[in-house]
């Protein structure tokens, strides 16, 4: 844990430089607009640690696959989002002597991202060698109202000396990866130089063949007066526009830099420059401020539908404002062939491709938050990548359609390289057909299921009656050699949450044909003749299937077993475990994490959240309190499926615990992994601990129900949620619950199991 940042309710603060913690600075205080981010380097050189970052949505490379051991079905590639473009980068030069920002130098460095306003802001005071002073304002932003550009404005103050100041602004795409398999450059460069006074790089990716043009306007000025601008330096795939001047005590030297970042995924080739240079007069004919408030304004916006609002808990505050701003600055739905990567735009680790947590995590945030066109656009991104899922299956050897998604993808090939993940972690294909599930008794559009979804699931149910095969021993059916949610344990046989999963994947396709059947017939028509499905068969082989499978069952203490032979393992609370031997994937073997009892995630328990109203409370509770005392939750996505559970089952105290680990992970380091990247898709779990646990929102029978409850330290909480073309907001003290319609139409709901009418600007209260 590491407590170096302020809490402050909108504000994430670093005051003084913690310079052995700046790759989590960076991290923390990365910025990103949807199409494009970066995290948090500083402008100038810095003599510390630092992973330089910026990064394109949609833009990969497919890394060739490195293993030791090739096995039949590996993938040939891992794909992964690409170290773009350096367009923060700003060199300094006081009396021609070149600057670095040196850790022992700075006297004062205060650094702010503000997250209601979507900026970055910083201010450093350094003394040079010679003992000159210096100040330096920084502020910057991708801007959310129009998405290839980004914003910086930038300043030098000399505090006690007059002399020259050099500052050159600069574009560099001479980057790399640092996590390149063979410490090559994915980029190949294809030119730099000016157009028509705009500065401009240009590089395309080797394979893949995207190309990306970067491009620079700057305005300078000297105590408001501007100056004129400088003219070109470059070099290959680097330019600069250097401007020296004499700058008197106390005058600030100041720049306005425009950037525009265009790339073939959205415009044509041949037009990059062209539309850079556009977007870029623009900008500098509207102004920096002007481009500054119209994003602003954006993110008002946004906090308008999202802010959840926590009174007497500054630290939960910032914590779940935190994970709601990096969400909306990585994914806002506009574009079906993106995807929620783990890390975002704030680091490399897993490739910045597309995980099941997309679907398990995410999925549920942007439903209740998000235009309804959102998470279709989540959904629709699997339906466009199911012939290459069922291409995956093919790879393992099935057929007849079936479909295995893949684990990691970037455009629906599996690109994953671990056997035991790639092979084994089918339960993942669960979780797609889950989210169609979710979306569709959240919104109440059935024509989903009808124009997309039923084709999706009934390629999943095939792939499940394939996997599965009958035990004369055990005369059941049973799934074998697999790794459940929980991968401290691989190559095992029977998962509980597999089996049971697999199961209610078979059950909904049935009645989803039959829905569809009845309701949309043209559709249900075309889709039995695109599948070549048979009617009679198939459905009967998934239920012979259903009612045959085995699941490992401890009838002494009556819990789910979370696969074949659990209780041969030594059984001991990870409580017991000597601190300094946290996180145990960094201080124990693989060998000794796979024969010790740990739980890296909710697995057992990942099934009594998805499937919580097949369960009554005693089972819950019984289930979670073997298995959590048993879980490091070190994985980013546990804490908030325990503290959602520990909730239903009135373990409040627990429940807070768990919030509080999921909500300030990474701003505390909880797990000494932040200087990769933040943990983006489980930030949306953040959000479902608080709106799912202590608000108790459920969708049973096309009604929203709530059953919250709020922790002793908290004076109060709030947020909203928009359902069904109705928006509510959800106010809960220490003494009552206070539901608001906010909508135009009345809206049916399930207070503390109490049914309530709230007509429009109405306020609904109970005890």
């Amino acid at each position: 844990m590491k407590n170096y940042l302020e809490k402050e309710e909108w504000c994430v603060v670093e005051n003084g430089l913690h310079a052995e913690y700046n790759k989590i600075s960076e991290s923390i205080s990365s910025l990103g607009n949807g199409r494009l981010g970066c995290r948090g380097n500083f402008e100038e050189k810095f003599n510390g640690p630092s992973l330089q970052g910026s990064y394109i949505a949609g833009i990969y490379y497919p890394d060739k696959t490195k293993v030791g051991w090739w096995k039949n079905g590996y993938p040939e590639n891992f794909a992964k989002v690409l170290n773009s473009v350096n367009w923060v980068g700003i060199d300094i030069w006081v009396n021609e002597i070149d600057f670095e920002l040196n850790p022992n130098q700075i006297i004062e460095f205060y650094a702010e991202l503000n997250m209601r306003e979507g900026i970055l802001r910083r201010k450093t005071v350094a003394e040079l060698p010679d003992g000159k002073k210096i100040e330096i304002l920084s502020e910057r932003f991708y801007s959310m109202k129009t998405k290839d550009r980004c914003f910086l404005k930038y300043s030098v103050k000399p505090l006690n000396f007059t002399g020259e100041i050099t500052l050159a602004p600069y574009l560099d795409f001479d980057v790399k990866n640092q996590d390149s398999n063979y410490d090559e450059s994915f980029w190949e460069h294809l030119a730099e130089g000016e157009n028509d006074k705009m500065f401009f790089v240009q590089s395309k990716t080797k394979k893949t063949d995207f190309m990306v043009t970067a491009g620079m306007r700057n305005r300078f000025t000297l105590n408001d007066e501007e100056i004129e601008n400088p003219s070109l330096v470059s070099n290959t795939a680097f330019v600069s526009a250097p401007l020296k001047i004499k700058v008197n005590e106390g005058e600030r030297f100041s720049v306005e830099k425009y950037c525009s970042i265009c790339s073939s995924f959205y415009y044509d080739k041949e037009s990059l420059i062209e539309e850079c240079k556009s977007q870029l007069e623009e900008s500098l004919s509207n102004g920096y401020e002007k481009a500054k408030n119209s994003h602003i304004a954006v993110w008002q916006n946004i906090w308008n539908d999202c802010d959840i609002n926590i009174q007497g808990d500054i630290a939960a505050q910032q914590a779940i404002r935190f994970n709601i701003f990096q969400l909306y600055q990585t994914y806002n739905g506009d574009d079906a062939r993106l995807n929620i990567g783990p890390k975002g735009f704030t680091g490399e680790k897993y490739g910045g491709v597309t995980y099941w947590d997309t679907e398990a995590y995410c999925l549920p945030f942007y439903l209740a938050t998000a235009d309804q066109k959102v998470s279709k656009n989540l959904l629709r991104y699997r339906f466009n990548h199911l012939p290459k899922a069922i291409e995956n299956a093919e790879k393992l050897g099935f057929n007849s359609g079936a479909a295995l998604y893949p684990m990691v993808t970037m455009t629906g090939e599996e690109c994953h390289n671990e056997w035991e993940i790639t092979f084994e972690e089918i339960h993942r294909n669960a979780a797609i057909a889950h989210a169609i599930h979710n979306y569709t008794n959240y919104t109440g559009d059935k024509s989903y299921l009808a124009e997309y979804g039923l084709e999706v699931l009934i390629a999943i149910a095939r792939f499940w009656r394939q996997r599965a095969n009958w035990s004369a021993e055990k005369q059941k059916f049973v799934i074998l050699g697999v790794t459940g949610p929980n991968e401290y344990e691989n190559n095992v046989n029977n998962n509980w949450y597999t089996n049971y999963a697999a199961c209610w994947c078979l059950q909904y396709c049935i009645d989803s044909l039959q829905l569809v059947k009845e309701t949309f017939p043209d559709h249900y028509n075309k889709v039995i003749a695109k599948t070549n499905f048979e009617t009679t068969h198939e459905p009967k082989r998934w239920k012979e299937l259903m009612d045959g499978m085995y699941f490992p069952f401890d009838e002494k203490r009556q819990i789910f077993l979370q696969q074949d032979g659990f209780l041969d393992k030594s059984l001991m609370r990870a409580k017991d475990i000597p601190h300094e031997e946290y996180p145990i994937h960094q201080n124990w073997s693989w060998d000794r994490i796979l024969r010790s009892c740990f739980i890296k995630q909710a697995d057992v328990l990942q099934g009594l959240y998805f499937f919580e109203e097949h369960f009554d409370k005693e089972t819950i509770e019984r289930n979670f309190n073997f298995y959590e005392p048993l879980t490091v939750h070190e994985s980013s996505l546990s804490p908030c499926i325990h503290s959602i559970l520990a909730c239903a089952i009135g373990n409040h105290e627990k429940a807070y615990e768990l919030y509080m680990r999921t909500a300030r992970l990474d701003l505390e380091d909880l797990n000494n992994d932040t200087k990769d990247g933040l943990h983006i898709t489980s930030m949306a779990g953040t959000w479902m601990s608080l709106v799912q646990g202590f608000g108790g929102m459920r969708v049973r029978n096309d009604l929203l129900h709530f059953d919250p409850f709020i922790p002793e330290n908290w004076a109060s909480y709030s947020f909203k949620v928009k359902f069904r073309g109705s928006s509510i907001k959800v106010i809960v003290t220490q003494s009552e619950v206070s539901i608001i319609n906010l909508s135009e139409q009345k809206i049916e709901i399930i207070l503390k199991g109490e049914s309530k009418t709230i007509y429009p600007q109405e306020v609904k209260s109970i005890a």
